[in-house]
């Protein structure tokens, strides 16, 4: 998608549009700064509908594999992107019960007439990734890894009857 795509909020879900492609990572400048490479792209779907309450919805899927920085070794590290998200469109904050604020199950917005597909898809991946992304087995900078543990206090137990 190298071109700007605006969407009507309310008449894509009104007339169950769809869009789908892929997204070159390199143009998410806002992940730039989590990411230790931009090559590739993701592959986005966008389906509308009416939700349950008759309000429009986007059914927002996004597949494919970033390379963010472990927080732990500070290595790049494949990071697989599953995104699902129902996001759906309301005029107003007024309009949403209690009940409907407290579902997890899908995320409110305001209806927008020219809604950038790809700065949404940007905002929902940065809602989704980990604040502190790290492998599942790695070590610590400088930490040498696979030598044995040495205790800092080896030096004072040698230390120790001296006195």
């Amino acid at each position: 998608m190298s071109r700007r795509v605006l969407i009507d909020s309310r008449n894509f879900g009104r007339e169950g549009g769809s869009l789908q492609g892929e997204l070159p990572i390199a143009t998410l400048t806002r992940l730039s700064d989590l990411l230790t490479d931009s090559a590739g792209c993701l592959a986005f779907r966008v389906a509308g509908r009416i939700g349950t309450s008759k309000r429009s919805q986007l059914l927002l899927e996004v597949d494919g594999v970033l390379a963010l920085c472990c927080q732990r070794c500070l290595e790049a590290m494949a990071y697989r992107l599953k995104l699902r998200s129902v996001l759906e469109f309301v005029d107003s904050d007024g309009d949403l019960t209690q009940e409907e604020l407290e579902d997890d199950s899908r995320d409110f917005l305001p209806n927008q007439r020219e809604l950038d597909v790809a700065v949404l898809i940007e905002d929902e991946i940065l809602l989704a990734l980990p604040t502190a992304p790290r492998h599942d087995d790695c070590a610590l900078p400088g930490s040498g890894k696979g030598s044995a543990a040495v205790s800092p206090f080896s030096v004072l137990a040698g230390l120790h009857g001296k006195a």
